[in-house]
């Protein structure tokens, strides 16, 4: 493997059409519409019974955060929406502190710039998203540009803090209706995606990308269920073992049954009872036994608690869990480019904003923001989407004004029609979303008071193409020249872990748990690198990268994987085609 040589990476096309490609939606796209609109509206319509419309904006600044953090289990989502909540409020202070402080545009947009700059990194540091930064930065950069006394800044900052109290019990409501239903569209998805990969096993680029993707699925299945809290219960057994069957999928693609692995992704998915597999070395009836030779009936002696085999398959959940998380400050050396690119970008894009003209330079601010994403392709990508998004926008702005401007009750409904459309469409395309956003923000600055349309459809355009052409443009200037070292680091850590997997199935006395772990810490490798490689293919100005090596050593990787899986048993061994894959109940 490491004498494959590194082959040259040619720039990327900058795609335009196809970043304007519409996708299929997101199975649970009405849950973040729902909840914006239940967590923004009862303030709203409170303010607006009280005729203090005017503070709509710090009450909606709480309410956004319902947004976030519907893709984690509830154990994990209110740890989530309560540091989201905070991270809002300690933005928003920083950005009310400075208002009150100082009307000296250009200092407000560097302190704008700096918010967006460490509001990017900790969002991608901890994973939090969708929307990750974006709403946050929108909060504190147009908060920058109301004017404020250090007086009001506790209650404004109350306000928001209630909102956001609020928009975390709205987040956490369904925990109660259906406790596990984010683990359980966590393991649909692997399901469906081991499918998609079994049905594309005969190979070619088609066949590699879909099992880059299956393995993904499952990876991320596994954090799902791992992030659910340590308090075992039979619901998470059954989905961990509904999860290793899409492994075992995807270590004999040629092998599984497609058609099951979907309805047990459709039982999944409903509120039915979970469906249980039994332990798939016992599928065929009768006694298995793994490539070392030792018996795997169900008559033999108990290991933690239960017959053997009935827990073998899981016991590296437990392991996984006693590893301790990565620390913070170790995750945020790798994104410094993207800080220097996000500040400068933001200061540039909100500076040459001011020097046109502008009144409000923080939406120069915010389409900056909005672009940075893992390189430069997809930063390019996002600037496309983001400016075609902008200027539909401004179009059903000018065409619902005469609406919101009959009334503040109108007003607080249009706001409610945009945040479900915006949260509605996005996951078709972030164009698509981006035409409900830019109304919704340009109807918030009507809140205090209506303004002429004209001038806001104007200020908003430029600053649309400002922010996108300064941003794009700073995101240029920053290179990312640690990718390729990047690349190599996950290079040896995928060679690391096969090697110690392929060690352990190697060896007989090698115990389940020491098995589930390397089989899960490899897993894990491969799917970093192929997130690694593909960021790093799409930056500039860097040396070439090792596709080759890369190629080569998922390759090896997934080998290595399906003779785990079949050391710990749950393959048959080489040879054997009984009835195994096909009768009722047998693993896949």
């Amino acid at each position: 493997m490491s004498s494959a040589t590194p082959t040259p990476t040619r720039v990327r096309r900058l795609p335009v059409l196809g970043a304007l490609r519409l996708g299929r939606p997101s199975d649970v796209w009405f849950k973040p519409a729902l909840s914006v609109v239940a967590a923004v509206a009862p303030p709203s319509l409170l303010l607006v019974v009280l005729g203090r419309l005017d503070l709509a904006a710090y009450t909606m600044a709480g309410s956004l955060c319902a947004l976030y953090a519907h893709n984690r289990p509830y154990a994990a989502r209110a740890k989530v929406l309560a540091w989201v909540v905070l991270g809002m409020l300690g933005g928003l202070a920083v950005a009310l502190i400075a208002a009150s402080l100082t009307r000296n545009a250009v200092v407000l947009v560097t302190v704008g710039a700096l918010l967006a700059a460490v509001q990017k990194v900790m969002c991608d540091a901890t994973r939090v998203g969708p929307p990750a930064h974006v709403i946050l930065t929108f909060v504190s950069s147009a908060a920058l540009f109301v004017p404020q006394t250090l007086g009001q800044v506790p209650g404004h900052l109350a306000l928001a803090a209630a909102a956001g109290a609020w928009a975390w019990l709205v987040g956490m409501a369904p925990a109660p209706l259906r406790p596990h239903g984010p683990e359980r569209r966590a393991t649909a998805q692997a399901l469906d995606a081991a499918a998609a990969y079994a049905e594309t096993a005969r190979g070619g680029e088609e066949g590699a990308g879909a099992r880059s993707a299956a393995y993904a699925a499952v990876h991320a299945a596994w954090q799902t269920l791992l992030a659910a809290g340590d308090r075992p219960s039979t619901a998470r057994r059954a989905l961990e073992r509904l999860v290793v069957r899409a492994e075992v999928a995807l270590a004999a693609a040629a092998d599984a049954d497609p058609a099951r692995l979907r309805a047990w992704a459709r039982a999944v998915r409903g509120t039915g009872r979970i469906p249980r597999t039994g332990d798939p070395r016992r599928d065929d009836g009768g006694p298995r036994r793994t490539d070392s030779g030792a018996r795997l009936d169900g008559d033999g002696p108990r290991q933690d608690g239960g017959p053997l085999g009935e827990r073998d398959e899981l016991v590296g959940v437990a392991a996984e869990r006693a590893v301790a998380p990565r620390p913070l400050w170790s995750r945020l050396g790798p994104l410094a480019p993207v800080a220097v690119r996000s500040a400068l970008g933001c200061a540039l894009a909100g500076y040459v904003s001011l020097a046109l003209g502008a009144d409000r330079p923080y939406w120069a601010l915010v389409t900056a923001a909005s672009l940075y994403q893992a390189n430069i392709t997809l930063t390019w990508s996002r600037a496309v989407q983001r400016v075609v998004g902008n200027l539909v926008g401004v179009l059903l702005f000018a065409a619902v004004t005469p609406v919101a401007q009959l009334g503040p009750l109108a007003l607080v409904l249009c706001i409610l029609a945009c945040n479900f459309g915006a949260e509605a469409l996005i996951g078709r395309n972030y164009w698509l979303g981006s035409v409900c956003v830019t109304p919704l923000a340009l109807l918030v600055t009507e809140l205090p008071g209506y303004q002429p349309t004209g001038e806001l459809v104007t200020d908003r355009v430029v600053d649309t193409l400002v922010g996108a052409l300064v941003g794009f443009v700073a995101a240029v200037a920053v290179t990312d020249r640690r990718a390729g070292r990047r690349v190599e680091r996950a290079l040896t850590a995928v060679d690391h872990a096969r090697e110690r997997a392929a060690r352990l199935a190697a060896d007989p006395a090698a115990t389940p748990a020491a098995l589930e772990a390397a089989r899960r810490a490899l897993a894990a490798a491969v799917v970093d690198l192929r997130a690694t490689a593909d960021a790093a293919a799409g930056e500039w100005w860097q040396r070439a990268l090792p596709q080759e090596r890369v190629v080569l050593a998922e390759q090896a990787a997934h080998r290595t994987l399906a003779a785990t899986v079949r050391r710990q048993g749950l393959l048959p061994g080489p040879g054997i085609t009984s009835t195994y894959t096909h009768t009722e109940g047998a693993s896949p």
